[in-house]
């Protein structure tokens, strides 16, 4: 984030500056804390919010220097390299309109120690 900046304002400009597209009415799906743990000592944490958002406007950029962009069946992120928590974001943003609110703790090479999930998931 920006200084001055709220998360919505802050995730409509990143999601810009690294896809070229434009989000119209991103909505807060997740809030959520990432412990990073070593020997039972926190040794960085952060907050992650996740927004859904539908519609949108411009042109994919041919290159990005977060990685390859491409677009994926929704069925299909369950095949993609990422933390072991995204998925249960992924399920629940895919699955429900409400907020969830969650901590996930991880290693420091992101092996999952714990997960919080508020409301819980099935």
């Amino acid at each position: 984030m920006e200084v001055t900046e709220s998360i919505k304002q802050s995730v409509t400009r990143e999601f810009k500056e690294e896809t070229g597209l434009v989000l119209q009415d991103p909505q807060l799906r997740g809030a959520f804390t990432v412990i990073i743990e070593e020997q039972g000592k926190v040794v960085d944490e952060w907050m992650m919010f996740t927004f859904y958002c539908e519609e949108f406007s411009g042109q994919l950029l041919e290159h990005s220097e977060e990685g390859k962009l491409e677009w994926v069946p929704m069925n299909a992120y369950s095949d993609l390299p990422m933390a072991p928590g995204d998925y249960h974001i992924f399920d629940h943003i895919l699955e429900s309109n409400q907020l969830i609110y969650g901590t996930f703790t991880y290693t420091e090479d992101f092996t999952l120690i714990s997960i919080d999930l508020d409301p819980p998931r099935p």
